[in-house]
């Protein structure tokens, strides 16, 4: 099973090459337990106000790219935020 920080290097290097699974693996560690489980769809809650939320979904077995491209967003701003630089 790949680490989250091998996952998390993978998403940089090509956001079209990442399985919905590893996705949410990330995403479960950085913003907690989804809202919504049993679809194509999760949604996580972020720590900040404005647009609280980020929506994956599953096509065919993999994430969208755009979408990971705001998970991958959105971990630097809360890097930023507890004041860690980002790799």
């Amino acid at each position: 099973m790949a680490s989250l920080e091998s996952i998390v290097m993978q998403m940089k290097s090509n956001p079209n090459g990442v399985r919905f699974r590893d996705l949410c693996k990330v995403c479960d560690a950085w913003f907690g337990m989804a809202r919504n489980n049993g679809s194509s769809h999760r949604v996580y809650r972020t720590p900040w106000k404005g647009d609280p939320r980020i929506n994956i979904q599953k096509k065919k077995g993999m994430a969208k790219a755009y979408q990971v491209r705001q998970v991958l967003n959105a971990i630097a701003l809360i890097e930023e935020r507890n004041g860690k630089g980002t790799g």
